[in-house]
């Protein structure tokens, strides 16, 4: 005979021939089937971490939000922007006044911020997540961090029993909200297995590539690759129109051609249409992203030359401001230092930046 052991109390259960129908009234078998299926979606919830999360900014509002309407309890820590707050409350997470208290309400904690100076002050600062976290606990960075700071934190937290895991974001808050972003995560093998359910909450590809730091240092890449698209673009941009060649004319070729990709028709949306939300990811965070491919390359002890040129691209346009402005600005930039006018105009309205 089989026993059954469910929510702590052995059962045995009743025999019966399998050959004969059963008793049960429809209506009975009914009442059954929802009871037991009541019992398992309470022995599911039980089962499930309770997430902490810091960092409601244009990426990280979308993937808290698909955390908690996927069904498992969140703590945050609110912003002096309200609304993704008061979304979340209004979805049936709960607020919370530290980073200290995120992490004494939680199994596993995401960080969604800058990157490493903000992530540091959120760990070891007053009233910081340390102060709080629990042995057995799990912290995932998913800012763009410097990987040597990754590891340090690493070293430190496992000091308190606590693992540290680095899972960089790709794509855009679209695809937050949607739940479909990218993500490459560094971690051990059994702490990826205990993550992956909640990742899958706002994931649609998850690539486990290495151990800790290896997230950070493939982002680093990712986005070296992106940025030095944008780069060439707006350069591009620039020489065709000081030759004579509309960026229309220009785009008539690219696109569909084999030098198109998702990234150029993004990157483009602001010159050609002036949409200003096409690619939301500031020049000020592809400069920081590009400071910490140079900080990797140097330690690795590699010429990073066309790294440095793109830093560099970036480095003016953010010099020049202002703070908020995105990577698809880039090519605007870039056409004023050359001489020609790549602002674009939307509803036959010249834009700014």
């Amino acid at each position: 005979m089989c026993i059954v052991r469910q929510y702590g109390i052995l059962r045995s259960p009743a025999t019966r021939d399998p050959r004969k129908p059963s008793r049960q009234s429809p209506a009975a078998r009914a009442a059954h089937h929802h009871e037991r299926q009541g019992r398992d979606d309470m022995s599911t919830t039980a089962a499930r971490e309770n997430i902490g999360f810091i960092g409601l900014g244009l990426m990280g509002h979308g993937i808290a939000k698909n955390i908690v309407d996927k069904g498992y309890p969140l703590t945050f820590l609110g912003r002096k922007n309200r609304k993704p707050a008061e979304d979340l409350a209004g979805r049936g997470a709960t607020e919370v006044a530290t980073s200290k208290d995120v992490a004494a309400a939680s199994d596993i904690v995401f960080i969604c911020v800058t990157g490493s100076r903000e992530v540091e002050a959120i760990i070891r600062g007053a009233g910081g997540l340390k102060g709080g976290l629990k042995q057995g606990s799990v912290v995932v960075d998913c800012s763009t961090s410097d990987p040597v700071s990754t590891v340090a934190l690493a070293a430190e937290l496992k000091a308190l029993g606590v693992d540290y895991v680095d899972a960089p974001l790709s794509r855009t808050p679209k695809e937050a909200w949607e739940g479909t972003l990218d993500a490459m995560v560094g971690a051990p093998d059994t702490v990826f297995a205990r993550l992956k359910p909640v990742l899958e909450t706002w994931a649609g590809r998850i690539v486990h590539i290495g151990d800790t730091g290896d997230g950070h240092r493939m982002k680093l890449l990712n986005n070296f690759i992106s940025l030095g698209y944008a780069a060439i673009y707006s350069e591009a941009l620039a020489l065709a129109e000081k030759v004579g060649i509309s960026p229309p004319r220009f785009d008539s070729v690219i696109r569909n051609g084999r030098m198109d990709c998702g990234f150029y028709q993004t990157f483009m949306r602001w010159t050609l249409e002036g949409d200003r939300d096409a690619h939301k990811f500031t020049i000020a965070n592809a400069f920081k992203d590009l400071t910490y491919l140079e900080s990797m390359a140097g330690a690795a002890g590699i010429a990073n030359p066309l790294g440095n040129a793109t830093k560099n691209s970036f480095a003016t346009a953010f010099a020049t401001g202002p703070t908020e402005q995105y990577v698809p600005m880039l090519a605007t930039h870039v056409g004023k230092l050359n001489g020609v006018d790549l602002m674009p105009s939307k509803d036959s309205v010249k834009q700014k930046i």
